[in-house]
């Protein structure tokens, strides 16, 4: 028997925490797996599974090897994708991590016409606003709202992003003009604390360089989409993604306010894993996206 059979073996048992569970995912007898596992231990000359009737776990040198060697099965995976790409259907499945933000609004609809456009495809799309470690937790691809930073990862920008500062007409009837967003520091404003800014909200000066203002108000919400509801109330001052504020914006129920001191640094990237064979599906999931926007300009905005 191979190595190779018996690091999938390996792996298999691992990811399902378990030989039985493994033993139903892979259609491998339960006494099939545990003698290729015992092989591999036995040809590495070292214990990497405790073993007992009630409990599973990895020893310090089988949490090593599994790591290295899942990286070594995704790129021999992804070269056989890569050679057989054009001669076979895409296949399996997509794990995406994408912001709620992202996925409740209308640019959301790229990820479902992505999954109708490839129903060949198991799209697995988990909504979270965390930055997941996409290797650790088994992602092939991450979308992501922010400022590009030098990473290990691979980032393709999707579309931009922009920021809005909302009030309702009838707020500034009653405040009297906003015109610097130091003026924000005296007056109510909605706190969103999905975003990163939080109570301090980043602007950027006539010279471009940035600063925040403190802001404080008596709602706090964790979701941008009640944040536009409670500024369209007349309750404060929200920021807010433009794509979000959008529908309300253009309906005159709020206005936009502080224009020229908004920070357009950031914008939509699909996120993935640097691997030296990039697998077909996750290649052919950012073309889409990444077409899918231009043909959609504006949305963003």
């Amino acid at each position: 028997m191979d190595t190779l059979t018996r690091i999938r073996a390996f792996i298999d048992v691992v990811d399902a925490e378990g030989f039985s569970a493994a033993s139903r995912k892979t259609g491998r007898s339960k006494a099939l797996l545990s003698k290729y596992v015992r092989e591999l231990e036995d040809e590495l000359g070292t214990l990497l599974l405790n073993r007992t009737t009630r409990q599973f776990s990895m020893t310090e040198p089988g949490h090593t090897y599994y790591r290295t060697a899942s990286d070594i099965l995704k790129e021999i995976d992804n070269l056989a994708d890569l050679v057989r790409e054009k001669n076979t259907d895409l296949r399996g499945k997509l794990k995406v991590s994408a912001p709620r933000t992202f996925v409740d609004a209308d640019i959301g609809q790229s990820l479902i016409d992505f999954g109708k456009e490839h129903p060949e495809l198991s799209l697995e799309i988990v909504s979270d606003d965390r930055f997941v470690d996409l290797v650790e937790e088994g992602f092939d691809v991450a979308i992501r709202i922010t400022r590009l930073e030098d990473s290990a990862l691979i980032a393709r920008k999707l579309g931009d992003f922009y920021l809005k500062i909302c009030v309702t007409q009838d707020f500034l009837e009653r405040v009297g003009p906003i015109d610097h967003p130091s003026d924000l520091a005296r007056l109510p404003c909605i706190i969103d604390t999905n975003g990163k800014s939080h109570s301090n909200w980043r602007f950027v000066d006539e010279k471009g360089a940035g600063f925040s203002v403190p802001v404080g108000g008596h709602i706090e919400v964790n979701s941008p989409t009640a944040a536009v509801r409670a500024a369209a109330s007349g309750l404060g001052v929200a920021q807010v993604p433009a794509f979000i504020a959008r529908s309300c914006l253009e309906s005159g129920r709020i206005v936009s306010i502080l224009e020229d001191y908004l920070p357009t640094d950031r914008g939509i990237y699909a996120i993935y894993p640097h691997r030296r064979y990039l697998p077909a599906k996750v290649r052919t999931f950012v073309d889409f996206l990444h077409a899918w926007f231009r043909r959609h300009p504006g949305i963003e905005a």
